[in-house]
């Protein structure tokens, strides 16, 4: 029986994942929102500097934040860019061809990569039969949310679709490393990788883009640039690195399982959309297959012969 330190920390946890699901649900719409105006790069850049403005002013110096920068500035660096610069880049030029929807599929497919990766580089996340199986069931609803007809639209060009996948596998390295910044508080290292991320994308986005000569982008676009800095960034990475403290970097890596029913369940409870059957059971399968990876349900082991 767990004790009840176990089960608040459980509960915690899963409410955090819940939570950031949810938050980065709505990244994959406010990025298809901004990206027709904002060229990709440049997008990125803003995403993660406005970000990294606004943990800078909320910390302002406490938590030992410019110590820590100062001392972890090369592994930040790397964390930077392996977590924000490559697969944000990447996301937002697949959005350019793609829809939300197929981009957060194709996404969801981190926890795979990181459980592989995981298995490969650390001692204490081993792949085991409950998280394999868990984690293709999560796939599955996944896959039955968004439906076949996603993948079936014959103009979409096959680099979009492997953009997200790339993406994924840049996530899986991230959270495998990210355990190294477990002594430090989550806004902490959040500021320092979305610091880091933000001066790497700073001369790509001039040079490439060139900033200064886009047009300034309506306001459902600034609305939608600035819900995705300080909501799905700033606040989202703040528990992201509060959830891999806690959890580890298989079971943080879960909450893309997360992002489509999230994303559903809003437009639902604000565009008006309805609810299908189909996308009830896409979220069902979702359900058993956190509560198999939570260990709540047992996943069938092999007998021994």
């Amino acid at each position: 029986m767990p004790t009840t330190t176990q089960q608040r920390l459980n509960v915690t946890t899963w409410s955090l994942l819940a939570l950031l699901g949810l938050i980065w649900g709505g990244s994959f719409f406010f990025g298809r929102v901004a990206v027709p105006y904002v060229p990709p790069l440049t997008l990125a850049f803003l995403r993660l500097s406005i970000a990294a403005l606004a943990l800078h002013l909320y910390l302002h110096g406490r938590m030992d934040l410019y110590r820590s920068l100062r001392q972890r500035w090369a592994p930040f660096l790397l964390l930077g860019l392996i977590n924000n610069a490559i697969p944000h880049t990447l996301i937002l030029f697949g959005q350019t061809q793609i829809g939300a929807g197929l981009a957060a599929i194709l996404n969801a497919t981190t926890p795979i990569w990181t459980m592989l990766i995981a298995n490969r580089l650390t001692a204490d996340e081993k792949l085991s039969p409950a998280k394999l199986g868990g984690t293709l069931l999560g796939l599955a609803g996944t896959a039955v949310l968004v439906g076949p007809s996603a993948f079936q639209a014959s103009d979409i060009p096959l680099w979009a679709m492997i953009l997200p996948v790339m993406a994924a596998i840049s996530y899986g390295f991230a959270a495998t490393y990210g355990k190294r910044f477990r002594d430090l508080p989550a806004p902490v290292t959040a500021t320092g990788q979305l610091t880091a991320s933000a001066l790497i994308m700073l001369p790509t986005a001039l040079i490439v883009d060139q900033s200064w000569q886009i047009p300034f982008p309506p306001l459902n676009a600034v609305a939608a640039i600035l819900a995705l800095a300080l909501l799905s960034t700033a606040f989202g990475y703040i528990l992201f690195f509060r959830i891999m403290a806690l959890a580890g970097a298989t079971n943080t890596s879960l909450v893309t399982l997360l992002v489509p029913p999230s994303a559903i369940l809003l437009g639902a409870l604000f565009l008006g959309e309805t609810l299908t059957l189909t996308d009830l059971a896409g979220m069902l399968l979702i359900a058993v297959a956190l509560l198999v990876l939570d260990g709540r349900v047992r996943w069938p082991q092999r007998s021994a012969v």
